[in-house]
């Protein structure tokens, strides 16, 4: 199989033809987020090593950001490694770390000559030196591309995001910054890692699994949830496809009657304020 790059134009004719049908469909997501699970199990049903599953979903993220940025859909976000994937044994996460410094070393030039910006979410001061050199001065070389931000969530918790956002508004709270009725959800939202990006509107899960793993628990209040048995190393193009075709079927109501959808003469009428005595 040829290594896929990241590349300015569909893969072939009938690949130009599905992006352009999808984006005649309907509105595309603004914001995609990933949880990939499921490197392990392929590798093992194909009879090869789990590092052999990680390198294989490498090539799913390239496959994954190109189709993105030729969508024209401006956000993605990958659950890379979470805090919890620290309990792996050490072998495993030193392929890990040593696999996140490879690929961000030899995919800087693509992003920059296709418009991406890397950033990082996270407590990334885990992250071996060398991972946050390697990270760090790809953030720095692709700060000015606009094409597509292309988010790597690294040894990150949702849980430990909100806590860190509520020590702030504490902090402030207590310097005489912020008063009780400062603190709304706008103002949490601008205080957690993700601050700078929209909400995810499309989150996807591979490999089976139906929960979200502590992954942008704040972010995900109102965002159409897909989940695929397939492995990451076998989700490519073809099922973010489906994946987008889905959400367009979506009736997205953020908790409001459904559009054309009116009461029914039968129901009760609102409740009228009580006239003071």
């Amino acid at each position: 199989m040829p290594k896929p790059t990241l590349t300015g134009e569909p893969q072939s004719p009938e690949d130009a033809a599905a992006q352009e049908a999808l984006s005649e469909r309907g509105p595309l997501p603004q914001h995609v987020a990933i949880i990939m699970d499921g490197n392990g199990r392929w590798a093992k049903e194909q009879g090869r090593p789990r590092a052999a599953g990680h390198r294989e979903g490498v090539r799913s993220v390239r496959d994954i950001t190109e189709t993105c940025a030729q969508l024209g859909i401006p956000h993605l976000t990958l659950y890379t490694f979470s805090t919890e994937n620290w309990e792996r044994p050490n072998w495993e996460v030193n392929a890990l770390m040593n696999l996140l410094v490879k690929t961000v070393r030899e995919e800087r030039e693509r992003l920059l000559e296709n418009g991406v910006r890397l950033r990082t979410l996270g407590d990334t001061s885990e992250l071996p030196s060398a991972c946050r050199r390697e990270l760090e001065e790809a953030a720095d070389a692709t700060a000015s591309n606009e094409r597509l931000t292309l988010s790597l969530a690294l040894s990150y918790s949702g849980r430990s995001d909100l806590v860190g956002a509520a020590r702030e508004v504490v902090r402030r709270a207590r310097a005489g910054e912020l008063a009780p009725e400062d603190v709304d959800d706008t103002l949490l939202s601008g205080l957690l890692s993700t601050g700078a990006l929209p909400d995810p509107d499309l989150l996807i899960r591979t490999g089976g699994e139906k929960r979200l793993s502590n992954f942008l628990l704040w972010e995900m209040a109102y965002a159409e949830m897909r989940f695929t048995e397939r492995y990451w190393p076998a989700f490519r193009r073809a099922q973010l496809y489906e994946a987008v075709h889905d959400f367009q079927d979506r009736d997205r109501r953020f908790g409001r009657v459904a559009s054309g959808e009116e009461a029914s003469p039968g129901e009760p009428a609102p409740l009228e304020e009580a006239t003071p005595a």
